[in-house]
This record gives structure tokens, sequence and C-alpha cells, in this order.
């Protein structure tokens, strides 16, 4: 066991005047297995360069081990896997690699393939292998979910459970949950770190949530009281004043002296007025904005939308998926679900209307609107404002469901190629819930996106019911929201 010690780290990127980390100090087991959790762009990423040396900051990271980065940049994917890992691990054992690899059910075969000919969940699976054949290492494992289907992420997470020594950057909850004994959470105003997985966290947070809400509540209602109680000493104060003048022979030094003591007591009420605004400007530090999300669907003039009848799509000589048979009716939230390679996207493409070879019956609405999250965000770039005149959705509803995500206002003046991954899905997601359909495809929406605006999505769909197919491997989301799950 060593540590690795952090203390007064403060970081801001090169023009920004805003510091992601401001004097942050704790210390990390390098024998834990920790989940790292935070919204979108608090800097989950920059923390992991930061241990990596990769930037420069003000105050001292301090460790024994060195720190590994998954995923690993194959600079060679054209040479064998084998190669490959050689390139990771220069030393490796063979007998060693093969155990991790047997661990994580993957075949021998695949270390005398190409690398880049290997699924993205096989070389997600490799690279993890190789990474944890380094000795005296630390691992820093970001996102490794987002190219994992759920058969495959639960394999992973059982994998990651039998291994300690890392730093795991993860939204899925079951995942978390199954391979964690700490989290690490970058909150609004401070890092913190507590023993257990990602449910225990999230109740001790919700507790402490709901503990400062109810704090809040006693506080407004004080500071309400003693408003209208100094505003009420301080008129009385002002109309014994005035009764020093015009009202025939009076002492006006008694009257003086009690409008001085009222005056005073209306002061020592603003005072304790202060000090209560004071306290309460110590709450809330840590309650994430969630506000809910709407969704407004077209209403469409059958029940049925779309019907596939034993379809069987090619590509070329391909058969990428066959024998498929469903329907979506209005309302309905549909999990299309299945292993990598299995055929989902291609069956979103032909619903959406891509031209496709395919065999059997598929029958779609006339006029029917669709509005679509596909799973690449490459093509994202210039300002927000342009982005929404392009697509031809309200600039101003766009932002505000942005900023209930957890935008920034300074966010909205960048190009979005800079944005983070979660950020990139986000603003395919607002757009979708802008625009005008009957039915809402979504394929893999969830990839990079943090816990909390998983949540509020699951809010929104769960609260609106809008028709919607979507592909996805959060298996807590999937379960939560799903009336009907097609499984190919």
């Amino acid at each position: 066991m060593s540590l690795i010690n952090v203390s007064n780290l403060t970081f801001a990127h090169d023009g920004s005047y805003d510091n992601i980390f401001e004097n942050v100090s704790f210390q990390l087991d390098t024998d834990w297995k920790l989940g790292f959790t935070g919204r979108n762009g608090r800097g989950k990423t920059t923390f992991m360069n930061l241990l990596l040396g990769k930037l420069e900051y003000s105050g001292h990271i301090s460790a024994n081990v060195s720190f590994e980065y998954f995923p690993f940049q194959v600079k060679h994917p054209d040479y064998l896997t084998t190669d490959v890992v050689e390139e990771i691990v220069p030393d490796y054992q063979q007998w060693e690699l093969m155990r991790e690899l047997s661990l994580l059910k993957v075949t021998d075969d695949v270390l005398y393939r190409p690398f880049e000919t290997l699924s993205n969940g096989e070389q997600t699976k490799v690279l993890l292998a190789a990474l944890f054949l380094k000795e005296n290492s630390f691992l820093l494992i970001d996102e490794p979910t987002n190219h994992l289907d759920m058969a495959a992420r639960k394999l992973v997470s059982q994998y990651l459970n039998g291994k300690s020594g890392f730093i795991l950057v993860s939204h899925d909850r079951a995942f978390l949950d199954n391979c964690v004994d700490h989290i690490l959470s970058i909150n609004r105003t401070n890092i913190e770190i507590q023993k257990g997985n990602f449910s225990d966290w999230w109740l001790n947070k919700e507790r402490q949530d709901n503990y400062e809400l109810a704090e809040n509540h006693k506080l407004k209602k004080d500071i309400k009281r003693l408003s209208d109680a100094a505003k009420r000493t301080n008129d009385w104060s002002h109309e014994v004043e005035k009764s020093k003048y015009g009202n025939g022979p009076v002492d006006r030094g008694y009257i003086g002296h009690k409008a001085a003591k009222m005056m005073k007591r209306s002061k020592s009420i603003e005072q304790r007025q202060q000090s209560a605004i004071d306290e309460k400007s110590k709450l809330l530090k840590n309650i994430e904005a969630s506000d809910s999300l709407k969704i407004t669907q077209l209403a469409y003039h059958k029940p049925q939308l779309v019907e596939l009848e034993h379809v069987s799509i090619y590509y070329g000589d391909r058969e990428v998926c066959s024998d498929i048979s469903f329907t979506i009716e209005q309302g309905e939230r549909i999990a299309l679900s299945g292993q990598n390679g299995s055929g989902k996207s291609s069956l979103i493409k032909l619903i959406c209307g891509e031209k496709l070879s395919f065999t059997g019956t598929f029958r779609k609405g006339s006029n029917l609107k669709i509005s679509y999250v596909s799973q690449d965000t490459s093509h994202l770039q210039g300002n927000l404002t342009d982005y929404a005149r392009e697509q031809g959705i309200d600039e101003s509803l766009f932002k505000a469901i942005l900023r209930k995500l957890d935008f920034s206002r300074v966010q909205f003046e960048k190009d979005i190629s800079a944005f983070s991954g979660g950020q990139k899905k986000k603003v395919l997601i607002a757009k979708s819930l802008c625009e005008q359909a009957h039915l809402h495809i979504w394929d893999e929406p969830l990839n990079f996106i943090d816990v909390i605006s998983r949540m509020q999505i699951e809010e929104l769909l769960l609260e609106h019911s809008p028709t919607i197919l979507f592909v996805e491997h959060d298996r807590a989301f999937c379960e939560n929201i799903a009336t009907k799950i097609v499984e190919l």
C-alpha cells in the first residue's frame, strides 16, 4: 500500500479565468478500486492528465507509483495484436497475458490478428489485460464501457472487481456498483472521497441534499420573520420620532430616547437577518441543478407507426441481421438490445429512411416525422447559435435545455468541437428534444453522459411517455425505461 497525496492543487486551462480546481487537497490509497464521478465538464479527464504530468499546475501531487492511462493510444493498429501488447508491456510473460484474456473471455486467436480487425469490445478487453500486466502502476481507466454491449459490461466489471489499484471513470451505475469500493466525486464546490460503491455514495448524497434543503427552508422562514420584524420596528421608531413634533408640549428627550432604542433594536434584528443570510449562503453548495426536462411529440393519426415482418438486412452478400419482426406503437419505449455487430444500428438506419438492401416486409407510416440521435458526435463544430439555426430549432429553447443539463453560460461561447464527449452528446439530445416529431430514435444516447443527467433523461421519458426506440447498454437505464425489449 502507498498513498497518492494531492495538496493545494489549483489548475485552470490557458486563457481561462475560471479555475477547474482551487486549493484542492486529499489522499488516495493505491490499493483502492476507485470510482470517479462528476457532471460532464467538471474536470475528471483533466485530473487524470494532471496525474500523468501532461498539464502544468500549482500545488503538489506526490506518489510512489507510475500512472498508466486507458485507453492506450495504439500507434500501429495494423500490427498483430500480440505486437501491440508488446508495445504497451515490452517484457510481458505470455502465460500472464493468456490468464488475463481468459478472465475476460477473449480467445487466443485474437493475438494473431491485426489489432484494427478486432471489434471495439475485443480491443477494450485486450488493452485492459495488457495494462494490468504492468507492475507498480496505478491505472487511470477512462470510460471503458462506451464500446461495450451489456454482456461485455457485466464481464469487464467482474474482471475489475478482482483487481485493485485504479481510478475508473464511468457513468454506468450498475457497472460502478459491481467493481468499486470507494467513490471520488467532483461536486459543485469541492472534491470528496467516500467508502463504498456508487449506490452507497448516491444514498449519502441524497441524505445530505435533503438535510441542506430542510435547513435552507428553515433559514428562509427565519429570514422572512426577521425581515418582517425589522421593518415593523423600523416603522415604529420613525412614528415615535415624528411624535416629538406638532402635538403640543411633550417630553422630547424621552420620546427621542425611546425612538433611538427602537432603532437600535431594528439594527440588531437586521444584523441577525444578515447573519442568517450568510448562513444560508453556505448551504446548497453541492446540490446539483437537475431541473426537469420536457418533450412534446406530435400526435400521429394511427396507433401503429412502424412494422417489420421477417426483415433481414444485407451489406452486399453479408447478412447483418435476420428474421426481425416487431412493431412500434404510439407510447411505447422500445429498447433494441443485442451484442455489438448484431445489426441494431442497421435497423435504425432502415427505419430512419436510409436506403439499405433488405428482405421481408417493412412498413412505415406516411409523413412520419422522426427525430434521430446518432452515436457519432465527430461532425459537431461551430457555435451553438449557428448550430440551432442550421438545425431549424428554437435557439432559446435549445439553450434552456442545455442549461438544465448543467451547461454554464461560458460554455455557450465556445466552439462545440472543444466540448467534452458528454457535452457533445447533450447537444444532440437537446436538439432532439427541440424537434417536432412523432417518433424519437436514439442510438446509444448516454455514451459519456454523466449519471445525474442520465437520471434527468430517465425522469423525462417516464413522465412524458414519448414514443421512442433506443439502443442503450446502461442496464439500469433500460430496466427503468423500456416498456418493450427487442432482442437481436
